[in-house]
């Protein structure tokens, strides 16, 4: 999943930053408390705002989290898991070539305009993405659709990538077939993600007479993505309302849902930015459940009686090296110093939660093509120093910065995590100088402009490919890292041509093999996330993908 990087410009609202906000006064809810009362609303906070109401404009899991309970795709996870299944369609295939994808669609699905689901309203949306124009083809607003589908019917900037989607038929009103120029790793996966799924045509028409702008760098997205009454998908629930002030996204029971009806009548997003002030929200009563639970906090949680599920493990956490921001880095001793440095395994055991690992690669060992058979380099101080020594870098100083304001899947405690960091780098004779940062903009504009020497960050998977980990950072020249190494773009574009699963999974292991060969960063962890609900709470089955479906919640 996507965090919060603007690609070529800074995206902000019309009326809030996209980012991690600050909380603000929470209102009652309506018709009652979480102490008692009213079982009809259902109240979970998460740690920022979502910054579009409409999820084809998005890529961060907050907005997804709202938007996943009203729009569903043509493919979804297992609840629980990370399987493919059926959504929209009930089921899909693809010729050899893995060119041509035909998807079975559901019957008597209605959007939440009264509208019909069928394949003409699946050409429609794929179709309305595909001639895009303006700042929707800025990739900050359009990452998604470029990241699976590439460019557009015209591309107005050189930069955008070539056009993969080829076309959308509907074959008949149940059956529609998807056109790409060529096979893709992207594929079935992209078609379950939120940023994918299927808005009613008869809101498309509304959504084309407005658009995004642009003045200098930043995005003002448009009005109907900012407040509710516009958006219409298909989900169990549809968005009734939009408070920034409360922070807080309102959403009702679609009675005419096609599926198992939602158990609670209303649910409500609210945004509290700090952990510490969530939990005691939660044990105040105020909300029902709450996201990225501290780790200290479980145990404490569990023995006063709250429902603490925890995710599989399915993201990374790594420290990321810039050779742009520090010409030692270019020196395959001096990124073996540093990774050979840091003592992960006590980082693992300090601050992340039971059941967290440390990583030898830039995917977790529960992704399709982890390899156990890459080059590892274990905590050694001084073996750290001795290859500084051979770099002619025994006094490297080296900038490193580090996000505040922020809880990730990843990265419950980014503070704590980087002073430990910090020290083993110190220990090994290497000058550190800190530079802390505001999660965003800041630092993600710092650390994608390639700003930063080392910079910490991470990834939770949107769906189990390997090209969806290690293809994001390095399939070809990024600022971010800036390097350029031919054998490891190859190696992880050769994986991505492969359209057999188990070929492709053999060629990502080889992929995985180069790129820790080469070390463009450390790899550092993977994390199960905490979530928590209410004592008086049936949770819903938690997603490794962080793809909760909040219908499945109801009140003991």
């Amino acid at each position: 999943m996507r965090i919060f990087k603007s690609r070529a410009v800074r995206a902000i609202t019309t009326a809030v930053a996209v980012g991690l906000i600050a909380t603000g006064c929470s209102s009652d809810r309506d018709g009652g408390d979480a102490k008692g009362g009213d079982k009809d609303t259902f109240v979970f906070a998460g740690a920022g705002d979502p910054g579009s109401l409409d999820p084809a404009l998005a890529s961060d899991g907050e907005t997804f989290r709202v938007t996943r309970q009203a729009f569903e795709a043509l493919l979804e996870h297992e609840p629980g898991g990370s399987k493919l299944v059926g959504g929209l369609a009930e089921k899909w295939s693809s010729d050899e070539a893995g060119k041509v994808w035909t998807f079975n669609l559901r019957q008597n699905v209605k959007f939440h305009d009264g509208e019909a689901f069928n394949a003409a309203a699946v050409c429609a949306n794929y179709d309305y993405w595909f001639n895009w124009k303006g700042t929707y083809q800025s990739s900050a607003v359009s990452y998604y659709w470029q990241t699976i589908m590439g460019g557009f019917a015209k591309n107005e900037d050189p930069e955008t990538p070539k056009p993969n989607y080829k076309s959308c038929t509907a074959k008949d009103d149940n059956t529609a077939v998807i056109e790409v120029n060529e096979p893709s790793a992207n594929l079935p996966g992209g078609f379950s993600l939120q940023a994918l799924a299927i808005h009613s045509p008869k809101a498309l028409k509304e959504y084309a007479k407005q658009d995004a702008s642009a003045k200098g760098d930043a995005i003002t997205y448009p009005k109907y993505s900012q407040e509710a009454g516009t958006v219409a998908g298909t989900g169990p629930y549809k968005i009734t309302k939009w408070n920034k002030g409360n922070k807080e996204v309102s959403l009702t029971r679609f009675d005419d849902y096609w599926g198992a009806k939602a158990k609670v009548k209303n649910l409500v997003f609210r945004t509290i930015s700090t952990e510490e002030t969530r939990r005691q929200a939660l044990q105040a009563g105020d909300i029902d459940g709450y996201d990225l639970v501290a780790p200290a906090d479980v145990t404490t949680l569990e023995k006063e009686g709250y429902e603490v599920p925890t995710r599989d493990v399915f993201n990374i956490f790594y420290v990321g090296m810039s050779q742009s921001a520090n010409p030692a880095l270019k020196k395959p001793e001096v990124r073996q110093a540093i990774t050979h440095a840091i003592d992960r395994e006590n980082l693992v055991n300090t601050q992340l939660p039971e059941g967290g690992k440390v990583a030898t690669q830039f995917m977790p060992d529960t992704v399709a093509g982890f390899s156990d058979k890459v080059k590892t380099y274990p905590f050694d101080t001084a073996k750290a120093k001795d290859l500084l020594k051979q770099a002619g870098e025994e006094k490297l100083s080296i900038d490193f910065c580090y996000p505040t304001e922020v809880t990730r899947p990843y990265m419950p405690a980014p503070q704590d995590m980087f002073e430990l960091m910090k020290a083993d780098l110190e220990k090994a004779g290497i000058t550190i100088k800190p530079k802390a940062m505001k999660w965003a903009p800041d630092y993600l504009d710092a650390t994608e402009a390639g700003s930063c020497a080392l910079h910490m960050l991470g990834w939770t998977g949107d769906f189990n490919d390997g090209y969806n980990f290690i293809g994001t950072w390095f399939a070809g020249p990024d600022k971010q890292w800036g390097f350029k190494d031919q054998k490891v773009f190859d190696a992880v574009n050769a994986a991505s041509k492969i359209t057999d699963p188990a070929g492709r999974t053999e060629a990502y292991k080889k992929a995985n093999e180069a790129i820790a060969e080469y070390v463009p960063g450390v790899p550092i962890s993977s994390s199960p996330p905490a979530i928590a609900f209410a004592k008086n709470v049936n949770p819903p089955k938690v997603s490794p993908l962080t793809q909760e479906n909040f219908a499945e919640v109801s009140f003991k």
